[in-house]
């Protein structure tokens, strides 16, 4: 089976097994110095072109993409007990793309994309309400996506797919792109 089409089976099971939030996934990304930072994101697509999430661009994990444009994602889902990592180098989705998916979002996430400025300091929770509401007062119906706020699509060398088994002799299959576009697969010990 395509990988792709595998994922979303099981990312499908995953919601219908009523997990809290199916669509999580660890992001792993690198800094200049090549030491790890791992963070969880919501994945939004996932089909043949690769896996989109959307972030504030001017994030570590925006400054690790633009200087080291690899990263791996790690689902976990359990009930059922399967996991699945998606190694691959990253781009950025279309201006298009970001466009549509940010006038999708609740207003109150437009706001939120404005005010935060994500991961830097912050002197207290009054202040991001603060700012918030200056957001609301300037954009008091329709919201711009703000220039520093876009999507990122790993494409996929390879995709690992584990499954719980008893005794710990559980399943792990790892597909591989090969270079014609095609997938081959491979299984792999537990």
């Amino acid at each position: 089976m395509d990988p792709i089409t595998r994922f979303q089976r099981w990312l499908q099971d995953a919601k219908n097994s009523r997990q809290p939030e199916p669509t999580a996934t660890s992001l792993a990304t690198v800094d200049e110095a090549g030491r790890p930072s791992v963070r969880m994101v919501l994945l939004k697509q996932a089909d043949a072109a690769g896996f989109v999430f959307y972030t504030n661009t001017r994030s570590p994990k925006g400054f690790h993409l633009a200087q080291t444009a690899v990263a791996e994602l790690c689902f976990y889902w359990n009930p059922p007990g399967r996991q699945v990592r998606v190694h691959g180098e990253v781009e950025p989705v279309s201006e298009s793309e970001a466009d549509a998916y940010f006038a999708s979002r609740a207003y109150q996430s437009q706001v939120g994309a404005w005010a935060s400025q994500q991961s830097q300091p912050l002197s207290s929770r009054a202040a991001l309400v603060k700012a918030a509401a200056a957001v609301a007062l300037k954009y008091p119906r329709k919201v711009p996506r703000p220039p520093h706020w876009s999507g990122y699509r790993v494409v996929p060398q390879w995709i690992e797919f584990w499954e719980e088994k008893p005794f710990r002799l559980h399943d792990r299959i790892r597909c591989e792109r090969t270079e014609d576009g095609t997938w081959s697969e491979q299984r792999l010990f537990p």
